[in-house]
């Protein structure tokens, strides 16, 4: 190990040798284990070594957000080739993403507030207007009988009417989180109706365990979508899973930026600039796969057609894990 350094009265040390290995000093850094050399021992330095690590002032993290909004293709590419000191890394940003969208989502109140008062509420209103649906078509049915008229067509909506008041009225007494818990108890094998009519009893503390479970397993997001990157280019020798996995992470992390700025504009009241924002996923989409894979302008089109359906499908998939997860 190195020796005890001697600092100045500048706040450097001027040691000779790496404080940490003791190997002697060629330049800023350590060859052997990578130290940076000449410690500034200050007040003011510690700010620094502060600040980069939060926002990297050296200016990677604004060298990528640029690139990744605007050339997020020539911003994987130049990764995959191995300019990596610039920018940072993809899974770096994702997860900063992550991170950044769950405060944002924290601050806001969470994602959805169930009121089950007012949700009991309102479906014993709907209750009250099918028992007065029933009560008008069976007036309807009598003047039929009177004309001599067939009722075929009245009695089925009597039906219907008459099964839709009456379940509506039972969950509206039972309370409508009660009476979908039965019901689901109901209508599926033990195993997942259990699991299913808690949820439903206790619909908030679901929710919570949703946000908490997409929070800690957002990761899986990237091996759920490599395999269909790989069906976009199947068999190609020229662009391997790491590629893939580069241009995944990469647009999961713009993606979670994206939603990130929308939930704020959703939060100050502009909720129409919000919502031209999800125009913009398509064309980030064509304009990566173009840069990353050197596409031309038809064969990035007809996949960005594919990865569109792809990118929903594999949401579904995370979506499935994250509610299993919930229930078990």
């Amino acid at each position: 190990m190195g020796e005890a350094a001697v600092v100045g009265a500048d706040g450097h040390t001027h040691e000779a040798a790496c404080l940490n290995c003791g190997t002697a000093i060629i330049g800023d850094y350590c060859h052997a284990c990578g130290q940076r050399g000449h410690v500034h021992r200050t007040l003011g330095a510690f700010g620094h070594d502060l600040l980069h690590g939060v926002f990297h002032v050296e200016g990677k993290i604004w060298r990528t957000l640029p690139k990744l909004a605007w050339k997020p293709g020539e911003l994987t590419r130049r990764y995959i080739d191995g300019h990596r000191a610039r920018f940072v890394s993809p899974i770096a940003l994702f997860l900063f993403s992550v991170f950044l969208m769950f405060a944002v989502v924290s601050a806001s109140g969470g994602p959805v507030n169930v009121d089950g008062d007012s949700m009991t509420k309102e479906m014993a209103g709907n209750a009250a207007r099918s028992e007065a649906l029933v009560s008008r078509l069976e007036a309807e049915r009598v003047a039929l009988v009177e004309a001599g008229s067939p009722t075929t067509g009245v009695d089925r909506k009597i039906g219907e009417a008459r099964a839709e008041a009456s379940l509506l009225k039972t969950m509206s007494e039972r309370g409508m989180v009660e009476g979908s818990a039965a019901r689901i108890s109901d209508d599926v094998p033990k195993w997942l109706g259990q699991p299913l009519g808690q949820a439903a009893r206790n619909p908030e503390l679901m929710l919570y365990k949703l946000q908490n479970n997409a929070y800690k397993y957002s990761w899986a997001l990237i091996p759920i979508s490599l395999p269909f990157m790989w069906l976009l280019f199947p068999f190609s020798r020229r662009f391997r899973l790491y590629d893939h996995m580069v241009f995944v992470t990469y647009s999961l992390a713009f993606m979670t930026l994206l939603l990130v700025v929308a939930m704020i504009l959703g939060m100050v009241g502009l909720e129409v600039a919000a919502g031209l924002l999800m125009l913009v996923p398509p064309v980030h989409m064509y304009r990566q796969l173009k840069g990353a894979y050197d596409l031309d302008a038809w064969s990035a089109l007809w996949r960005t057609v594919l990865l569109a359906v792809f990118a929903t499908t594999a949401i579904g998939l995370f979506a499935a894990l994250l509610f299993a997860l919930g229930l078990f």
